[in-house]
Parts: structure tokens; sequence; C-alpha cells
């Protein structure tokens, strides 16, 4: 990109928040993502601070032809918060949020994280279902669809997105909800960042807390079948209110793990009961019979510090490569084909697991917002994750080989959100029966394809 000085002087001019360019000393921390894989260098880093600032950012990007990138969290594994030679609308300044808790509904813009939601809300009392690392960027969760603990209950995060305030290509601000501008609120709610830079979310809240019933139950690898069927029996009857995944990878150094466990192979029930804790005990009990566990950490906890439990496992600055299915039941055959994979793990840190949603995200109808993946019961995210370049080749290759082995099994939907920036081909199977209206309403608000360093949806 070779802009003259004198328009990047004059954008400076009227521009509140900061500009970074390279050679600036910030330029190289401001460039940096969750992923450490990704290492691109744009031309300007524009960190806003208002949704005007914004609206300049998004004009000076179309009028001078820049490759335009949106940065809210960070988190994306596609690494599409960056781009080379562009300019990136940073939004992680932009995190101020606002509670109504008599009306239960929270406002909080663009570049929040899921922490600097959580906490303004469950001051509260309240909570509304986001995922489950605490240093994910709001924006990127919700655009792509947001699952985590509260989803059985209460739906998808966009499920419970009620507006949103969006920069269009055009510059223009406008309010997206049911009775505005629809055919955009249709497609933010899974759409990705095709349609806009979103500057402030609306939420729906629920009371969750201060305190719940969380933990993690711990079994060797040796008995995983066991225990994935039980699983697989016990989540067909288990409450909306009752979410408990499955996490397979070597034992990190957990305090409540015998030490001579560390290292090795196991399979971790991580469960989260949204009621009354007391009501929730005898519920799990049955989870602790699935066999003789290695140790467990199951008790009432502040819900805040329950979303922060795997953030240690998700620190940004490791290299990092997912792939992910969709499935409506979970087969024998996909647990024969997961274990064998846990026994060849390239890294420490590479990790299998199953996130139970169904219940409330399988009730709206898929045609009801651009997330069409209803009949999903469960995601996988095949996690790959290490920290020597030296590696990318083995550690890639583990993840695509399971990736294969468990397609049989899935259901053809994939989560817009895990998928990596080689995945373009899966990019219809993503939003599914849903894209060519997407690209309609692509072409209504960037019929120039401007926001497209993304799981990208071409305008009809």
């Amino acid at each position: 990109m070779k802009l003259q000085s004198t328009k990047i002087d004059a954008f400076k001019g009227r521009f509140r928040g900061e500009v970074v360019s390279p050679g600036d000393e910030a330029y190289d921390d401001a460039r940096k993502i969750w992923n450490a894989m990704i290492d691109k260098h744009p031309a300007l880093i524009v960190r806003c601070i208002t949704t005007s600032d914004v609206v300049l950012a998004v004009n000076f990007a179309r009028d001078n032809e820049l490759l335009l990138a949106v940065r809210g969290g960070g988190h994306n594994i596609a690494g599409s918060a960056m781009c080379d030679d562009g300019i990136v609308i940073d939004l992680s300044q932009m995190k101020a949020a606002s509670v109504d808790p008599v009306a239960r509904r929270v406002t909080i813009e663009g570049g929040a994280t899921l922490a600097d939601l959580d906490a303004s809300t469950q001051a509260h009392g309240l909570a509304t279902p986001l995922g489950i690392n605490s240093t994910t960027g709001v924006a990127g969760l919700t655009l792509g669809g947001g699952f985590g603990w509260l989803s059985r209950k209460y739906g998808m995060t966009i499920d419970n997105l009620e507006s949103a305030e969006v920069v269009t290509a055009a510059g223009e601000v406008v309010r997206a909800s049911n009775t505005e501008h629809p055919d955009l609120f249709w497609a933010l709610r899974g759409g990705s960042g095709n349609f806009g830079v979103v500057t402030h979310f609306e939420f729906r809240l629920h009371p969750v807390g201060p305190d719940v019933l969380s933990g993690l139950i711990v079994y060797p690898i040796a008995a995983a079948k066991s225990v994935l069927r039980q699983y697989r029996e016990f989540l067909a009857q288990a409450p909306d209110a009752l979410s408990v995944w499955a996490v397979l990878r070597q034992a990190p150094p957990l305090p409540f793990l015998p030490e001579e466990v560390h290292g090795t192979g196991m399979i971790t029930l991580a469960l989260l009961y949204a009621g009354d804790p007391k009501l929730g005990e005898p519920l799990i009990d049955p989870l602790r019979e699935f066999g003789t566990p290695l140790g467990e950490h199951v008790g009432v906890q502040p819900y805040i510090a329950w979303q922060q439990a795997f953030d240690p496992l998700l620190t940004p600055g490791a290299r990092n490569y997912w792939k992910s299915h969709n499935f409506s039941t979970l087969q024998d055959g996909l647990f024969d084909a997961v274990i064998e994979s846990i026994e060849n793990l390239p890294s420490p840190q590479c990790e299998i697991f199953f996130g139970a949603i169904g219940g409330a995200t399988t009730r709206p109808a898929p045609e009801s917002a651009a997330y069409a993946h209803r009949d999903a019961q469960f995601v996988m995210n095949v996690h790959g994750r290490w920290q020597e370049q030296a590696d990318d080749e083995r550690c890639i290759g583990w993840a695509r080989e399971f990736f294969k082995a468990s397609a049989p099994f899935a259901s053809g939907g994939v989560y817009v959100n895990f998928l990596t920036a080689d995945e373009g081909d899966r990019v219809r199977s993503a939003y599914g029966p849903n894209y060519d209206r997407l690209a309609q309403v692509k072409r209504t608000y960037d019929p120039d394809n401007l926001f497209r360093t993304n799981q990208n949806v071409q305008p009809a």
C-alpha cells in the first residue's frame, strides 16, 4: 500500500484514537493477536475510541481502496483481525458496558472481552450465554453464533442479542434489531464479520450466580470409551440447566490430581449447573460413577471464576491450529478414533473437546438467524497447540488426520468461529442453507465486499 503521508496526516487530524504505523514503538505489540501463527504487517492500525472513529476509518479504507480488517478481541483462530499492507480497525479500547438490571439488558462496546461483559453483569447476578475463555472478544464470538456453559438453558449468544449498532461499508451508523434493518440483524446473528463493524451490542440477561455449582471430574484415558458411552446416555436425559463437556488431553499439573498422573492421558468431564447449586448436586452424582476418577474439583464457586477456569490453558502467544465438526449424535466409532488420536498427541498442549449444546440451542428454526446449525447437539474442536514453529507440520498434520477420521460421524455443518484460514472451502458448510440469503444481504450492505478478511460471503 502506497498512501500519501498527506492523506494519513489529514486522517490523523480528525481521528480521536491512536494511529499506529510500522516503525512506531507500539507497532509490534499492536499487531500481535492470540494465535502466534498469525504474523501480519498492516500499513496502519487505528485504535478507535468512539463510533465516529470507526466511521472515519471505514470511510478512509473504502475511499483509498485499502484492505480492511477489524479487530475485536483478536482471538479468532484464523487471524482475521489482522491483514498485510492494509488498515486494521482496532476496537480493543472500546469496552464500556452499561447494565439495566430491572429490564435485564446490557449494552457493551465492540472491543470488550467476555471478562468485561461478565464483570459488568455479574455485579447484578445476571449473565448471558458466552464462550468458555474470558479473553475471547464479545464481537467475534457473537457474530459467529456463540455458545458456552449457559447455552443449553438460554440458547446461543445470538439468541440473546436484542440489537446492534453497526457502521456499514458506506460509513453509515445504523441500529439493527427485529424491527430496524431486520435483514441486517438476521445476518449479524451468525454471518460473521461480513456486514459491517458492530460498535455496540445489546443483550438480554438472565439470573445466574453469582455462585454456581461447577468443576471437573477426571478419569484416566484407559476408561475413555466407557466414560464417553455413559456420557452420551447421561446427556440424553440431562436437564437443560446442566451442561457437561468432555475434554480429552494430557493431564496438566492440576493441584487436585496425583503427581504421577500429570502428563498422562485423561478424559475430563467439565460441568456447570445453571440453577440452585443444591438442586444440581444430586443431578451430577452419576458423573462420579462412570468409573474410578483420578480426582475431582467440583463445588460452588463464583460464576466469573468458572468462566476463567480454562484461561491458563488458552493464554496468548502459542501457535494454534483447529479443526472442527458438528455432531447430532456421538457414535462408538468416533470414540475409537478420538482415543487413538489422544494416544498420539504431538504436543502436551493439544486437546480434543466435545462441547455439549442442544437444549435451548436447538429450538429456533434454522432460518430464524444466519446461524443455521440447530441440529447440532455437540460441537467438536480439535485443538492443536504448541510453542515452536519447527513443530508446525507435525501438529497441523495431527489435527487434520483426526478431523478426517471423525468426518464419517459428523453431521456436515461446522461452527464458523472454529474455521482456520485455510478452510475457505468450508464457508458454505459454515453458513449452510442460509448462505444464499446472506449473499443477498451482503449485496445490500457491502456490495463491493469491503469486509472480506473473514470467512467471506461474496455479495450476490
